[in-house]
């Protein structure tokens, strides 16, 4: 399903089911079925090569007729879903029923026939008074209009504000050091590409630094690129003799990976020391072009300075009398991109200042129409958004239903897409995984911004930045794909023919079910976001609901779920972040939900195991018999509190054998016999990537997971298992069974070399020798417990010595004392670990002659943060703040900078000068106390 084709896509293949034989066709209805599916084949590909041309430039006769076609899919896709969902919901026992709807689905397809007929007619005669086949076989036809990036490459340097700094790191990458005396590696040609989203000035940044360096070689170029690619031009512009001489050539703006795999071709690897910078919207091309520089946005100061010298000019003092409140408003909207402020500094030229307010609160980037610098801006946005395949604007135009900054759960949206029908089944795929891809493929085309858990470091949500929301709600507008509602708008003003509504922060009286059911009768989406809401008895009007969400509402007293049970197309129910004491039985006639978030639901009705068709489940505590029986299910998230029957509960998981996601947190005695059951469970899942349990019991026999034979299932990913304390680590966390693992969080007493032998096949006495294939893709290592040291043994070597002492026996540690260094070593370990957490014992390192200087951080490439649990017992004042100064100076040395979290361990006898003093140079914000 996609924004031009509507539902045709979809409708194909339920066409094609209903010549299954359980549906038992007549045979003039199944020569209908397959003449209108062969008809409607024909007019979807049609309408995707429509779906590749900007709306802009498309003749309004095409708009027109590709609005009635997908309207039309819709109307079609109701009535076949209306059939649908009886069929495979378990009905077709009633053979009148039967009849009765393929009489009416008889007269859909002959309508649909006539009207099919008559606008093949139209459509002919409007192919040849508008000439819409040329228009279609030339989707990128040149137009007059000037590319407004090309004015940020002619900007005074005095105008430049914030490129100062990106430049300077890039001409220092650039620019061979003295540090590098391999006088090979100075003359390699070395590529370098800026990538980040539209507007964000990587354009003016490579031409800023191209105009700083290009004195240096003896011949240059800057060569634009673009989504409409001639690559005659492209080759005439940096073809020179450059084989024997120093270049430095910049290709700006590249769109795909074949586009770089061509231009490369142009490019001599000539031992000159020549130098090659491009820029980029996408990750996977910035990655393929060279060095990746992520180029961030602008500083708040920069931002505010970029702001006022656009308002009051570059020799204006803004420090005066300036309106910061709304400034920062403003500021906040850009969000640090340059492009949003100088458009947005262009708006309040000449306002004084008792109008800004004004200007921010009437402002939209997508509806200033009128406004030369605003359009330029949504122009370049536009271009992000044209270049992606329509099953991605689909999906990024869904997110116009959320809130401004508002924070969206990745795998809830995904499930989203799956309902909605936007997520391609592909044989052998799964259907979260394929939307997991849609949804990594937005956030690598810069269109969506990825928040991480800080403490998994994995993408958990996302956000869109307020000129991408702005842009996507006009084409959501103007494509009838989304009426988003907030409490300035009435329901009057959506259209009546909306298939999606999404209402924000209303009260009651901005509510009315039975006008939304008049009004907007075709909705197939609803979704609420902190309303106040009095009944919900009207939802069931709502026939062709395919998506009910309702997150942070707030429901009258005494309101009723009963008639939720009627809406039978249903595939996605959440009730998310409000307490409701029950669901009604009638739940279990929802036969085609997918998923289910009722996670503050204490209790589930026993008709929940009769949804064979479900595939997600966040619920409260209490399971019923049975839950076994969901045999689709790949995502369980179970709350804690106290369980009925929980042996049972855990044995049960046993049979879900498509689960790909398990969180529980415990709210039992996890005794010997529980762990044994969960463990057999376990070894059933072998699809399971993601494993979750938490909750209090410490003090338990853990060998169950030493029994022979046990090894956790290979595709597992994240692993979290707190609530056990396990004596040392388990056999069955084995780094060469677990290749895909990228965050692991344990409880484990004691963790020395021994333990971890198993995960690397060279081990002498002292260390672990691990190289890259030590756990390789794990981004988060937290050993709270013990102290480790990374270190290579000897310099030829490629290999790192893996130390880990746990406060018992001699130490391990190597007796390296240098800080680290901001060289990069020849080996490394745990190549994409970014968050360590270790124990920092400053008693031991005093005693054994050692500093925190000598962890080894930069034999860890990609870290990004280390959080350090240091006990601070029986050193002095000064002591401690040498130890922390030198921690601080290793994280400083890195190349990477990674944030530095001090976590103070104190003791009650500890001396108090040493506590004080320790505390005392720690910023509160960074320090807990355990």
């Amino acid at each position: 399903m996609s924004v031009v084709t509507g539902a045709l896509g979809s409708l194909t293949p339920k066409l094609l089911q209903l010549l299954r034989d359980e549906y038992k066709l007549q045979k003039g209805v199944k020569k209908q079925v397959r003449w209108l599916s062969d008809e409607l084949n024909s007019i979807y590909a049609f309408l995707s090569k429509v779906a590749e041309v900007p709306w802009d430039r498309l003749d309004e006769q095409v708009k027109v007729w590709a609005r009635e076609v997908r309207e039309a899919s819709y109307d079609m896709e109701d009535i076949l879903d209306a059939f649908l969902v009886r069929v495979d919901g378990g009905d077709p026992a009633d053979p009148s029923r039967l009849k009765r709807s393929m009489k009416k689905m008889g007269k859909v397809f002959s309508r649909a026939k006539a009207r099919r007929h008559q606008g093949a007619s139209r459509g002919a005669e409007r192919r040849l008074k508008y000439k819409l086949d040329d228009i279609m076989s030339k989707p990128t036809a040149t137009t007059s209009t000037i590319d407004p990036r090309l004015t940020a490459m002619y900007k005074e340097v005095s105008q430049l504000i914030g490129v100062d700094k990106s430049r300077d790191e890039l001409i220092s990458v650039l620019t061979p050091s003295e540090l590098d005396g391999d006088r090979q590696y100075k003359n390699i040609t070395k590529k370098i590409s800026i990538v980040g989203v539209g507007g964000l000035g990587k354009t003016t940044l490579a031409k800023a630094v191209y105009d700083k360096l290009k004195s240096q070689f003896e011949c240059g170029a800057f060569v634009s690129v673009g989504r409409e690619l001639d690559l005659v031009k492209v080759f005439k512009d940096i073809l020179f003799n450059l084989d024997k001489v120093k270049y430095f050539i910049v290709v700006d703006d590249v769109w795909e990976v074949k586009t770089w795999e061509r231009i490369r071709l142009a490019l001599v690897e000539n031992n000159c020391g020549s130098r090659v910078i491009t820029t980029t919207r996408k990750f996977d091309v910035a990655q393929e072009s060279g060095e990746v520089y992520k180029l961030q946005p602008l500083s708040h100061e920069n931002s505010k300075r970029l702001l006022y010298t656009g308002v009051l000019g570059a020799t204006a003092n803004y420090e005066d009398d300036q309106p910061d409140d709304v400034s920062n408003k403003i500021l906040k909207k850009c969000a640090g991109i340059p492009l949003a402020i100088i458009t947005m500094s262009s708006l309040l030229v000449g306002k004084p200042n008792n109008e800004w307010s004004e200007v921010y609160d009437t402002i939209s980037f997508g509806h200033d129409k009128g406004n030369s610098d605003v359009e330029d801006t949504m122009t370049i946005l536009s271009f992000s958004y044209y270049d992606l395949p329509s099953h991605l604007r689909t999906c990024l135009l869904y997110l116009s239903a959320y809130p401004e900054d508002y924070l969206v759960d990745k795998d809830s949206l995904i499930w989203k897409w799956i309902a909605e029908g936007f997520v391609n089944g592909k044989e052998g795929k799964i259907l979260f995984e394929v939307g997991e891809r849609y949804f990594n493929d937005l956030i690598n085309r810069s269109m969506i911004q990825a928040e991480e858990n800080k403490r998994t470091v994995i993408v958990v949500s996302c956000r869109v930045h307020d000129m991408v929301l702005d842009l996507i709600r006009k084409f959501s507008l103007e494509e009838n794909f989304i009426a988003a509602l907030d409490c300035s708008v009435e329901v009057t003003s959506s259209p009546s023919n909306a298939r999606r509504l999404a209402l924000q922060n209303r009260a009651p009286e901005h509510i009315n079910i039975e006008s939304m059911v008049i009004k907007v009768p075709k909705v197939g989406s609803y979704t609420a976001f902190k309303c106040h809401i009095d009944n919900m008895v009207r939802f069931s009007s709502f026939e062709l609901l395919r998506v009910l969400d309702m997150i942070d509402c707030r429901f009258k007293e005494g309101c009723h779920l009963e008639h939720l049970g009627n809406l039978q197309n249903l595939r996605y129910l959440g009730l998310r972040h409000y307490h409701i004491p029950k669901l009604p039985k009638q739940i279990g006639d929802l036969k085609l939900l997918q998923t289910l978030i009722v996670s503050e639901l204490s209790a589930l009705p026993v008709s929940i195991i009769v949804l064979t068709q479900l595939l997600h489940l966040d619920c409260g505590y209490n399971l019923p018999e049975g839950i076994g029986k969901l045999t689709s299910l790949q995502k369980l998230r179970i709350g804690g509190g106290p369980m009925d029957n929980p042996e049972r509960y855990v044995k049960e998981l046993g049979r879900l054998l498509e689960l790909r996601v398990l969180e529980f947190r415990l709210s039992f005695n996890f005794s010997e016999m529980m762990q044994r059951y969960f463990v057999e469970s376990l070894h059933n899942l072998q699809m399971i990537q993601h494993i979750s349990v938490t909750g209090t019991f410490y003090n338990i026999d853990t060998t169950v997971w030493e029994e022979a034979g046990f090894v956790l299932p290979r595709p597992l990913r994240y692993l979290s298992l707190v609530c056990i304390y396990f004596s040392k680590l388990p056999s069955c966390i084995n780094g060469s069974c677990l290749p895909n693992l990228s965050s692991m969080d344990l409880g484990v007493a004691t963790m020395d070399e021994q333990d971890l032998s198993s995960q690397e096949s060279a081990v002498t006495a002292s260390n672990i020798n691990a190289g890259h294939g030590f756990f390789p893709k794990l981004r988060c290592f937290r050993i709270c417990g013990g102290m480790v040291q990374f270190e290579q043994p000897i310099q030829e070597d490629s290999s790192v010595s893996v130390h880990i002492w746990n406060g018992r026996g001699p130490t391990p540690f190597g007796s390296r004392k240098s800080n680290c260094s901001k060289l990069v070593p020849s080996a490394v370990v745990m190549p994409n670990l970014q968050v360590l957490a270790i124990m920092v014992d400053l008693r031991y390192l005093k005693d054994n002659n050692c500093d925190c200087g000598n962890f080894g951080f930069e034999y860890l490439p990609s870290l990004q943060e280390v959080c350090g649990v240091v006990n601070c017992y029986g050193v002095s004042t000064a002591e401690g703040d040498a130890a922390l100064a030198a921690l601080r100076n290793a994280c400083a040395a890195h190349p990477n900078h990674p944030t530095l979290e001090i976590v103070l361990h104190t003791h009650t006898d500890a001396p108090h000068d040493a506590q004080d003093g320790l505390q005392s140079h720690v910023e509160e914000d960074d320090v807990s106390v355990l």
